[in-house]
């Protein structure tokens, strides 16, 4: 994540005009013929399968942070600004990651070219979905460059929580529930999958601007907006399949907060609230209190800039967690392993964890 606080800003207005335009429009003019429609609104009305507590001791004893850590997360703790060796070992680590997982996941390298004020540049999205032929999918994403930093003192920015973090994340999810994924592969076509997009080029070179920003995400939503789906399909694309597009970004620091940002994802907001509750009172979350829960109740006035902008715009539901206010270290050399804070990404694992599984009726 890159840029100030100020300009990544939207307002209230403006977004709320966006949705209400999205939600009002004939089906017609965006495109979708009635006959594709149930399918396309099926996200609308789609609800949680929810886990009872032996299922949900059983998702907590499967995730294994001292594990994530070790196998995920330190490789991750490199320089790796777009184009550079420390952005192919990484994207390189995040496959052969997935790979090896028993869940039969299709990976995707979307490599372009893009211009930057460096001069143009090489960005590689890194698409992993689990039965591409389903119609709809929940998608989780994070971006995995860093923001490039001249070196100060031998020193390099790593971006622990700016978003090796979140990388390890998801595939430390895709890890723990990969016998549950795996039954995905046995039905013949599922209506409902799960994707994971690891964005490159999310953080600005010099100054956060519609230009110098958000080069993955740009480049892919416009591709997948261009992408029939289901694979023939006349009249719908691959963002008519994303249910809902979860982004983390920030994540990492001790006691962080989440605000509720859109108004069409709150249910989905609320039932992360739910969850966090649930394992809060089995006893399930290290050094948790309620009084100061990480999904709060409270929104907030604007829109932070993100991957999930340009999805945004072409109408895809989004649950941005992003902590707010911004962690300290945020764009400083101390964004560091050493300023992790494990008990909060081990009790952030579990909680996503339990989302993606209720969310999939797993």
């Amino acid at each position: 994540m890159a840029g100030g606080c100020a300009p990544r800003v939207l307002s209230t207005r403006h977004l709320l005009l966006l949705l209400l335009l999205l939600a009002t429009l004939p089906l017609a003019t965006r495109g979708i013929s009635r006959g594709a429609a149930a399918w396309t609104q099926e996200k609308n009305y789609h609800q949680p399968a929810v886990l009872n507590s032996s299922s949900l001791k059983q998702v907590a004893g499967g995730t294994s942070i001292s594990g994530m850590w070790q196998n995920d997360l330190r490789p991750l703790l490199i320089e790796r600004y777009p184009g550079s060796p420390g952005s192919y070992a990484v994207r390189q680590h995040i496959m052969q990651r997935i790979q090896r997982l028993q869940a039969d996941w299709v990976l995707e390298v979307d490599t372009f070219l893009g211009q930057t004020p460096y001069g143009y540049r090489s960005f590689s999205n890194i698409i992993s979905t689990l039965n591409p032929t389903a119609k709809r999918h929940l998608v989780l994403a994070c971006h995995y460059d860093s923001k490039f930093f001249p070196h100060w003192d031998n020193r390099v920015f790593v971006g622990a929580t700016d978003s090796a973090v979140p990388c390890a994340m998801m595939l430390e999810l895709a890890r723990a529930l990969d016998k549950q994924l795996l039954s995905l592969k046995n039905v013949s076509k599922p209506d409902l999958s799960l994707q994971l997009i690891f964005f490159d080029g999310e953080e600005a070179f010099l100054h956060w601007s519609p230009q110098d920003s958000l080069y993955g995400s740009r480049h892919l939503a416009t591709k997948m907006a261009s992408t029939p789906h289901p694979p023939g399909a006349r009249d719908t694309n691959q963002l008519h399949g994303m249910d809902l597009l979860v982004l983390l970004d920030l994540i990492g620091a001790p006691n962080p907060t989440f605000p509720n940002l859109f108004p069409n994802s709150a249910r989905w907001f609320y039932r992360l609230q739910a969850i966090e509750h649930e394992l809060h009172g089995l006893g399930l979350l290290k050094d948790h209190s309620l009084e100061r829960q990480y999904f709060q109740n409270h929104g907030y006035r604007g829109v932070i800039q993100d991957d999930h902008i340009p999805f945004l715009r072409k109408g895809v539901p989004i649950l941005h967690l992003v902590a707010f206010p911004f962690p300290e270290v945020w764009h400083t050399m101390d964004d560091n392993e050493e300023n992790l804070d494990e008990a909060t990404i081990d009790n952030l694992n579990k909680i996503i964890q339990v989302f993606v599984l209720e969310y999939l009726h797993l």
